[in-house]
C-alpha cells in the first residue's frame, strides 16, 4: 500500500506521520498540485491525500492503482468526482472535524456586523468616543436568520441563533421540514432571500451554487440584510457583493471564503461595511488535531479496500 500526500500548508505532518506508522502503510509527502506532477511523482499511489491539488480526470486516468481520494476538509470543488466515478475511484472529505468551529466563526461575524464591532473598535482605538456613529443598530432578537444550506455547520448554526431569540429559516433543496428541528422553518430560496435580515451561506461549491448570489439576488434583499459566507468563495459573485455594498443595496457584508485565495482584488476591503478573514472559520487546535487524523485513517482504509466513512460518491 502507499499513500501520498501530494500538499498541505499545515505547520506539522506528525499526526499524519504516526497514524500511517502505526498502521504499517508506506506514504510519502510531497509538495505538488499540479495534475501533471501528480502523475509524475504518484504513479503507484493507492490513495491520496490533498489540500489544494488538482484531480482531474488526466490525474485519475492514469493513476491505476487508485482506490480513492482524501480531502483536508469539507470541499471538494478540486476534485472531477465525475471523472472520480467514471475510473472507480472514491471521493472522500472530513465533513465532521469542525463543525462547531466553522459555526461559532459564522456567529461571530454576525454579531460583529449586526453590533457595528468593528467601527466601535476602530473609533475607539482612536479616541472617538461615539456611538452615533452606528446609528442605526437593531435588536438582534426581533430579527430573522436565513441559513442556506442545512448540512451539519448548517443546523449547528441555526441551533446557537435559535439559543440566542432570533427566529430561523432555512433553505436546502434536499432538506424536508420533517426531518428538521421544529425551531426552522423550511421555505424557498426566494422568501428566504426576502425575508431574512440575516443571511449565512453553509453549502458547498458546485456547478449549482457557482455565483448562487448574484446581482439579482441582491437586489431582493432587506436594505438591512448582512450576509455571512463561511463556506466556500465562489458562491457569491463579488463583483456584484462589491457593488450592493457600495451602493447600500444591503447592510454590510462578511466573508472568510473568497474565489482567489488571498485575494488580489482589494476593493471590497476598502468598504466600512464589509469584514473579512483569512479562511480560518475551521480552526481550533481541537479541529486541527481531528482534521489530519481523520484523513489519514480515511486514506489507509481506502489503501486496504475498506469502505470509507464519508465517501462522496458511488
Amino acid at each position: 500500500m502507499k499513500i501520498y500526500i501530494t500538499d498541505c500548508d499545515h505547520e506539522s505532518m506528525e499526526i499524519e506521520k504516526q497514524t500511517f506508522t502505526q498502521n504499517g502503510v508506506d506514504f510519502a509527502i510531497l509538495n505538488i498540485t499540479q495534475p501533471d506532477d501528480i502523475i509524475k511523482h504518484c504513479h503507484d499511489a493507492d490513495a491520496l491525500v490533498l489540500q489544494y491539488a488538482t484531480i482531474s480526470d488526466d490525474v485519475l486516468s492514469n493513476l491505476k492503482n487508485l482506490k480513492g481520494v482524501v480531502r483536508y476538509g469539507v470541499g471538494v470543488n478540486t476534485i472531477d468526482i465525475e471523472s472520480a466515478t467514471k475510473n472507480n475511484v472514491a471521493v472522500c472529505n472530513v465533513p465532521d472535524y469542525g463543525t462547531n468551529e466553522v459555526a461559532d466563526h459564522a456567529l461571530s461575524l454576525i454579531m460583529a456586523l449586526t453590533r457595528k464591532l468593528p467601527l466601535f473598535v476602530n473609533d475607539t482605538k482612536k479616541g472617538i468616543w461615539a456611538y452615533e456613529k452606528a446609528i442605526p443598530i437593531y435588536r438582534l432578537q426581533e430579527q430573522t436568520a436565513g441559513i442556506i444550506g442545512l448540512g451539519r455547520i448548517g443546523l449547528s448554526l441555526a441551533k446557537k441563533l435559535h439559543g440566542i431569540g432570533l427566529k430561523v429559516i432555512g433553505f436546502d433543496p434536499l432538506a424536508k421540514q420533517e426531518d428538521l428541528p421544529d425551531f426552522i422553518e423550511c421555505v424557498n430560496f426566494e422568501k428566504l432571500l426576502t425575508e431574512s435580515d440575516i443571511i449565512s451561506l453553509n453549502l458547498p461549491l458546485i456547478k449549482q451554487t457557482q455565483n448562487l448570489i448574484s446581482y439579482e439576488q441582491f437586489s431582493v434583499m432587506k436594505k438591512n440584510c448582512y450576509l455571512v459566507n463561511t463556506a466556500r468563495g465562489g458562491i457569491i459573485n463579488e463583483e456584484a457583493l462589491y457593488q450592493a455594498l457600495l451602493n447600500k443595496t444591503i447592510a454590510g457584508a462578511a466573508l472568510d471564503v473568497f474565489m482567489h485565495e488571498p485575494p488580489t482584488d482589494r476593493k471590497l476591503f476598502e468598504l466600512d461595511n464589509f469584514i473579512a478573514t483569512p479562511h480560518a472559520a475551521w480552526y481550533s487546535e481541537q479541529s486541527q488535531k481531528d482534521l489530519k487524523r481523520k484523513a489519514a485513517q480515511e486514506a489507509i482504509r481506502l489503501a486496504k479496500g475498506e469502505k470509507p466513512l464519508y465517501c462522496l460518491n458511488n
